[in-house]
C-alpha cells in the first residue's frame, strides 16, 4: 500500500514518540533532541503540504482504504482549507512547545522522556483528527487524543494535577459517549438506506428525518461543546490549565480544544445542516454567554494561568458564534480565529510559564515591578497580552472583526452585546499586566532573571506570525474561503445582499 502525504505526516511524530520512549532514562537530553528533531521534520513535511495545497473547496491529499468492512469504516484522510490551517497550527506549535518546555518536565511523576513522547503522540493523533474524512475513524482518533493529554496533565504539573486530569477525562468521556450514540445512529440510518458507510461524503447525502437529524446533531454537538469548551461545559478547563505545565496548556487550548470547534464546522454543519439551523438561536445565546461569562471571570482571577484559561473560554465563544452565524464572514473569521487564537494564547501561556518558573508562584499578588528587573520578559508578556485582546495590527484582530461583522449581518442584537466582550478583554489583560509588571518591585522579584536565548527563540516565531498575519492575513484567508463557500452551499445558506438606502429622488 502506497503511503500518502497525510499518512506520512501522521506516522512521523508517532514513530518519534515510540523512539523517544525507547531512549534510556539516563539519556534525557538525547530523548529531548530526538523528539525535537521529529517535530521539526513533521513541520517541514506539513509546510510542503501547505505550499502544495490548491484550494478550490474540495478535498486534497485524499487517501481511502477499507478498514472495517462490516461497519463500512474506512481509513480515509483528506484536507480542505479548514483542515490545512489546523494541521499547520498543530505542526507549528509542537516544536515550539518542546523548545519552551525543555526543563519543565523535571520533577514530574514520570521521566522527562515520557513528557516529550506524549507530546509527539498527541501531535500525531491531532493531525489524524483534522484530516479524517471517515466519521468512525474521526471518533476513534477523537477519543484517543484523551490518552496523551491525560498523562501530560496528570504526570507533570501542579499539586492538584491528578484531580485536574481525572476531571478533564470524565468530562471528555461523557461527551464522547454521547457522540458514540450518534455515530451508531448514523450507522443504523446508512445501513437502512443501502450499504453502510461512515465516509463523510456518503453520510452527508443521507436523507434524514427531522427528529432523527436533530437527535444525532445533539450527540455530536454536546461532545464538541465540552471540548471547545462552552459554558456550561467549561469547568474542567481552568483546573486543567492551572495544574498543567505551560507547554501542556498550550497543547490543550491551542490544539486539542480546537477539535471541538473544528467538529462543529466539519460534522455538525456537514452532516446535519437543517438541525444546525434549527439549533442556531440556542447555540448563539450559549456562545454569547461564554464570551461575557469567561471575560468577567477572567477579571476576578488571582491565578495567572486560570485567568488565561478563562480568556480562552471567552474567545471560543466568539469562534462558535461565528460558526453558527452561518455567513461567509463569520465562518472564515471563526476558522482564522482558531489559528490566530492558537498563536496568541501559546505566546501568553509560555511567557506566563517563564514568569511562574522564576518566581515559583502563579498568584498575581506575589508579583509587582517585574518590568524594572526583567524588561524583555515584561515586554514579551505585554505583546502576548495585547494580541490576546485583539489589538489592531495583531492577527487576532481581523479574526474577531470578521466574526462580529458576520454575526451582525444576521443577528444584530447578539453582535452588539458581544462587543462588550472586547471591552472586558482590555480590562482583564491590562489589569493583569499592571498588577504583575508595574509599580514598586516586590520582595522576591529583585533577582528575577530576564528571558534567556532559548526562551526568546521559542517565542520569536509566534511573535513574527502574529504581526505578519495581523497586517497581511490574505494567504490564510485564501486557503479558508473556498472550503467555507462549499460548506455554505451544502448547508443551503447564503450571505444577505447589502441593503442600499433609497433616497426620495430615486423613488
Amino acid at each position: 500500500m502506497k503511503i500518502g502525504w497525510l499518512t506520512l505526516t501522521l506516522l512521523l511524530p508517532l514513530v518519534g514518540a515510540v523512539a523517544t520512549a525507547l531512549v534510556p532514562k539516563a539519556k534525557a537530553t538525547l530523548a529531548k533532541q530526538l523528539a525535537l528533531a521529529f517535530s521539526v521534520v513533521t513541520l517541514v513535511l506539513t509546510a510542503i503540504i501547505v505550499v502544495g495545497y490548491q484550494s478550490d473547496g474540495g478535498a486534497r491529499y485524499v487517501e481511502d482504504h477499507t478498514w472495517i468492512e462490516a461497519f463500512g469504516a474506512h481509513y480515509a484522510l483528506g484536507l480542505d482549507g479548514i483542515g490545512v490551517v489546523l494541521i499547520a497550527l498543530t505542526a507549528l506549535l509542537t516544536p515550539i512547545v518542546l523548545i519552551a518546555s525543555w526543563n519543565d518536565a523535571k520533577g514530574g511523576r514520570w521521566s522527562e522522556k515520557s513528557f516529550f513522547a506524549w507530546v509527539l503522540a498527541l501531535e500525531a493523533l491531532s493531525i489524524g483528527v483534522f484530516a479524517a474524512t471517515d466519521v468512525f475513524l474521526f471518533y476513534v482518533l477523537f477519543e484517543a487524543t484523551l490518552i496523551p493529554m491525560y498523562f501530560l496533565i496528570g504526570g507533570f504539573g501542579g499539586a492538584q494535577r491528578s484531580y485536574a486530569a481525572v476531571k478533564f477525562l470524565l468530562y471528555s468521556l461523557l461527551g464522547g459517549l454521547l457522540m458514540l450514540a450518534s455515530v451508531i445512529g448514523l450507522y443504523v440510518v446508512s445501513a437502512r438506506a443501502g450499504e453502510p458507510s461512515y465516509l463523510l461524503s456518503d453520510l452527508s447525502q443521507l436523507d434524514l428525518s427531522t427528529n432523527t437529524e436533530r437527535w444525532l446533531f445533539l450527540g455530536f454537538f454536546f461532545a464538541f461543546a465540552v471540548k471547545a469548551p462552552m459554558v456550561p461545559f467549561h469547568t474542567w478547563l481552568p483546573d486543567a490549565a492551572a495544574e498543567a505545565t505551560p507547554g501542556t496548556s498550550v497543547l490543550l487550548v491551542g490544539i486539542l480544544d480546537k477539535i471541538g470547534t473544528f467538529g462543529m464546522l466539519r460534522f455538525c454543519l456537514g452532516l446535519f445542516p437543517n438541525a444546525s439551523e434549527w439549533a442556531t438561536p440556542v447555540v448563539l445565546v450559549l456562545a454569547l454567554i461564554s464570551v461575557l461569562y469567561g471575560a468577567l471571570l477572567a477579571i476576578g482571577q488571582t491565578d495567572i494561568k486560570r485567568l488565561i484559561a478563562y480568556t480562552s473560554i471567552s474567545h471560543f465563544g466568539f469562534i462558535v458564534m461565528g460558526i453558527f452565524a452561518l455567513t461567509s464572514q463569520g465562518l472564515v473569521g471563526s476558522t482564522l480565529y482558531m489559528f490566530n487564537h492558537g498563536l496568541s494564547t501559546a505566546a501568553l501561556f509560555l511567557v506566563a510559564g517563564y514568569l511562574i518558573s522564576r518566581r515559583g508562584s502563579a498568584r498575581i499578588a506575589d508579583y509587582g515591578g517585574v518590568e524594572k528587573v526583567a524588561p524583555v520578559l515584561a515586554g514579551t508578556f505585554l505583546f502576548a497580552g495585547l494580541s490576546s485582546l485583539a489589538l489592531p495590527g495583531l492577527s487576532p484582530f481581523i479574526s474577531e472583526f470578521m466574526v462580529l461583522a458576520g454575526v451582525f449581518s444576521n443577528h444584530k442584537v447578539i453582535a452588539v452585546i458581544a462587543v462588550f466582550g472586547i471591552v472586558l478583554a482590555a480590562l482583564y489583560i491590562l489589569i493583569m499586566y499592571q498588577r504583575l509588571m508595574t509599580g514598586p518591585v516586590r520582595d522576591g522579584i529583585e533577582k528575577l532573571k530576564d528571558l534567556n536565548a532559548r526562551e526568546v527563540f521559542a517565542i520569536a516565531p509566534l511573535a513574527l506570525l502574529i504581526v505578519g498575519f495581523g497586517f497581511y492575513p490574505k494567504p490564510v484567508v485564501d486557503i479558508i474561503e473556498p472550503a467555507v463557500k462549499a460548506t455554505m452551499e451544502h448547508v443551503g445558506v447564503s450571505d444577505k445582499a447589502p441593503e442600499i438606502p433609497v433616497t426620495e429622488g430615486q423613488k
